[in-house]
């Protein structure tokens, strides 16, 4: 009886030892005998013999690999920063990447592959360009210089990302220098722009009124002088208030007649 028990036992756990479950995210290789099956085993359970088969288990989901890295710069400076590497895996090349690189993948083909691509690209900028509006360029370009080596593979760059940058202290303060002084250069030519906005604008002014003195100045003749004179004179003529009017010989003479004395 308890030797029955005992082989039940066994039994029970060999039959669960020879089960495995490949969950979502996972894609699963089996070897026999120390072939590598060419089929890759997707999600489910997964019965296998322990004492003739392995199932290795790859991640298929993607995988952030965080790597920090000197960059050469095009002047010959070496710029620090922290890079994320955003991957996966295709499953149906997961046969052929354990039989040709082994579960440690990343560190045979990945790693080298993307220092390599880095070196190549940072070196073609310089350094303060890594710290502006290149950096997306310079992503970019080092992603798809890797996907020309990984592709065919089996693994898919998602993306490359200069996390952090780190300049050299001398570097540094020649770049806030810099930005400081295009900062006051743009400040002063504001101040130009708007003081020679204000000059055209007096000009513009000076001109319509010359113009303006101008029409009327031409539309005063002699004659139209003289008469407009007799009209005011006659409004004045006709006011009760005391006046004295001195004029010369050409216009009307009009003095002072309803005075008491």
């Amino acid at each position: 009886m308890k030797t029955r028990l005992v082989l039940m036992g066994i039994a029970f756990s060999l039959f669960f030892s020879s089960c495995t479950i490949i969950r979502q995210g996972e894609v699963g290789v089996k070897r026999s005998f120390g072939k590598i099956k060419s089929e890759p085993l997707m999600e489910g359970a997964r019965g296998f013999n322990p004492f003739t088969s392995t199932i290795i288990k790859l991640p298929t989901r993607t995988m952030n690999m965080e790597v920090r890295v000197p960059l050469p710069s095009k002047e010959g400076l070496t710029v620090q920063s922290d890079v994320s590497i955003l991957y996966r895996l295709e499953g149906s090349y997961a046969p052929k990447v354990i039989e040709k690189l082994g579960k440690n993948y990343e560190q045979v083909v990945i790693l080298p592959v993307f220092r390599s691509a880095v070196a190549d690209i940072s070196s073609q900028y310089f350094a303060k360009d890594m710290h502006t509006g290149q950096r997306s360029v310079i992503e970019k370009s080092i992603k798809e210089l890797m996907m020309t080596q990984l592709k065919e593979r089996g693994f898919v760059v998602e993306s490359v990302l200069l996390k952090s940058i780190v300049l050299p202290p001398g570097l540094t303060k020649a770049i806030e220098d810099k930005l400081e002084a295009e900062q006051d250069s743009q400040r002063m030519q504001f101040v130009l722009d708007k003081e020679k906005q204000e000059a055209k604008r007096l000009i513009i002014e000076a001109e319509g009124i010359r113009d303006a003195q101008k029409i009327v100045s031409e539309g005063l003749t002699p004659l139209l002088i003289r008469f407009k004179a007799i009209e005011a004179f006659n409004k004045l003529s006709t006011s009760p208030n005391a006046k004295v009017i001195i004029t010369s010989a050409e216009q009307p003479l009009m003095l002072n007649a309803n005075s008491d004395k």
